[in-house]
């Protein structure tokens, strides 16, 4: 069956989400959906260029119930000209996909100039057109929005994911597979150079041969990490607040093909911070000497009220190295505190990021919502500093229940010795 522009399917109650997501995939995987290309251009120049398969989930009240239809994204999906656009210095750049009766996908973008990223991915919706929301009770055209959905990839450089990808819009989710696609373009055609997603990255099969070359030790630093002032700066007003010292733990294939596990200190002193700050996300930067590029996604959760590191990359380019190494994880949940607060870890403490990426933190203290002053709000601590805490205060207990006992046999002995004379 080929799925076009209709719903193939609806219900008069909502299905439970995984069903749905089930339902998206087996579209993705044996509907015929073919994947659509998309072009922004300015003038005879591409800006953004994307090819990509989407299937849309959407739930809409009908005659008191909720219902359910699945859309796909049709071949005969076109450029919206009056609202993508290349970006200017005061606007982002849009991507805006039309189809069917006032339907539209939209993805704005964003660079700190090493990286770019999806910043909002939309869904646009019109309920008053019958033939996808049959019997709903609105006629309204809907739109929907979600910040920071892990969409990123160097500068010059195509963002490639052949896996199913899905994304939670409020009353709708977003199911992409086949993605490529590249922003800040450079040239009219997809670079060659890809940043594959964390979903297609699979582990290589190890070689029939048995292995010659154990990893190459790398010596450790001296030290720990001197502890770094990263803040961000948005409109002459600070609105990230970070300080940190960092450690990078990569293991990678060196120009010998040995495997080789690098252990380095990012320097303060050689490293430049930038971002951005948004309502639900902010961004963290830290380049060192054109040879490490490091960046955090912070995403806040407006129900809870809580904020995480929700992913994290890497690009370095160091000695040895026979390629940029490139790292990303866009689904880590790291640093949890609440808004309004700063998180606070004192201790060392790992995140790991992917089998050959990992990050040990010292001294750590951030805060990127909620920023009023160029000082930390009150902290929330980690768990590895307050257990540190109770030990001391545990022990103190226990050296003081030890000397009450002492003092109270004492005073027993005492008591019972006096007892034992008789006045003459």
């Amino acid at each position: 069956m080929t799925l076009e522009y209709v719903p193939f399917l609806y219900w008069t109650l909502c299905l439970p989400g995984y069903l749905i997501r089930l339902l998206c995939f087996i579209a993705l995987m044996f509907g015929g959906i073919h994947a659509v290309t998309l072009e922004v251009k300015e003038g005879s120049s591409t800006c953004i260029k994307a090819e990509l398969s989407a299937v849309f989930s959407i739930s809409y009240n009908a005659s008191g119930s909720m219902r359910t239809v699945l859309v796909t994204l049709p071949d005969s999906a076109t450029v919206d000209p009056g609202s993508s656009s290349c970006g200017s210095e005061i606007s982002a750049p849009w991507l805006v996909a039309a189809f069917g009766s006032g339907h539209a996908l939209g993805l704005s973008f964003s660079t700190n100039g090493s990286l770019y990223s999806v910043a909002n991915l939309t869904l646009q919706y019109n309920l008053s057109d019958a033939a996808v929301f049959p019997g709903a009770n609105s006629s309204d055209v809907v739109t929907v929005v979600s910040a920071s959905v892990g969409i990123w990839a160097p500068v010059n450089t195509t963002y490639r994911c052949l896996s199913n990808a899905t994304f939670r819009l409020d009353t709708a989710d977003v199911t992409f597979s086949n993605i490529k696609l590249q922003a800040y373009m450079t040239g009219n055609d997809l670079s060659p150079n890809e940043s594959v997603c964390f979903a297609d990255q699979t582990p290589t099969p190890a070689p029939t041969r048995l292995p010659t070359t154990a990893p190459v030790p790398v010596p450790t630093p001296a030290g720990p990490p001197e502890q770094g002032i990263y803040n961000v700066t948005q409109n002459n007003t600070v609105c990230l607040l970070a300080q940190m010292g960092l450690q990078l733990n990569v293991t990678y294939t060196d120009q010998n093909n040995k495997t080789v596990q690098e252990v380095v200190n990012v320097n303060p002193d050689l490293t430049s911070s930038s971002g951005s700050c948004q309502a639900k996300s902010a961004t963290l930067t830290l380049t060192q000497e054109q040879t490490t590029t490091l960046t955090f996604i912070f995403t806040l959760n407006s129900t809870s009220n809580k904020y995480y590191l929700s992913a994290v990359s890497l690009v370095a380019n160091w000695p040895n190295m026979p390629a940029n190494f490139s790292a990303t994880n866009a689904s880590v949940n790291y640093l949890r505190s609440s808004f309004g607060h700063s998180y606070m870890c004192n201790a060392e403490q790992t995140l790991v990021i992917l089998p050959t990426f990992s990050i040990n933190t010292f001294r750590l203290q951030v805060q990127p919502f909620g920023v009023t002053t160029t000082q930390f709000a009150s902290a929330e601590e980690c768990q590895i500093d307050q257990d540190q805490m109770l030990i001391p205060i545990i022990v103190g207990a226990a050296l003081a229940g030890l000397v009450l006992i002492v003092l109270i046999a004492y005073l027993i002995g005492r008591k019972r010795s006096h007892a034992g004379y008789q006045t003459i």
